[in-house]
């Protein structure tokens, strides 16, 4: 399994008293695998904030570089992501 670090901004930094998360995934695992992590974690942590579902729902990950990243990229044991929501509601 692998440590992957996700920088928290805007209505994301909820998640966290940090800001970032650290969450652990199997080998391989894709950014589509770390929405599911983190909708999860929102989930249990949060059961009754559809918002910040929404927000996992909709946000936009990107790599160390700042490069947008899609739903089938591969992570590495060292990836550093960020999560950036949508701005602006809606």
């Amino acid at each position: 399994s692998m440590k992957i670090k996700i920088e928290l901004f805007g209505d994301a930094r909820n998640f966290s008293d940090q800001d970032y998360l650290e969450i652990t995934l199997p080998e391989l695992s894709s950014i589509k695998e770390v929405r599911e992590n983190l909708m999860d974690l929102v989930k249990n942590k949060y059961p009754d904030n559809k918002n910040y579902l929404e927000i996992v729902k909709c946000s936009a990950f990107a790599n160390e570089h700042n490069e947008i990243v899609q739903e089938h990229y591969h992570l590495s044991t060292h990836t550093k992501l960020s999560i950036i929501p949508p701005v602006g509601g809606g």
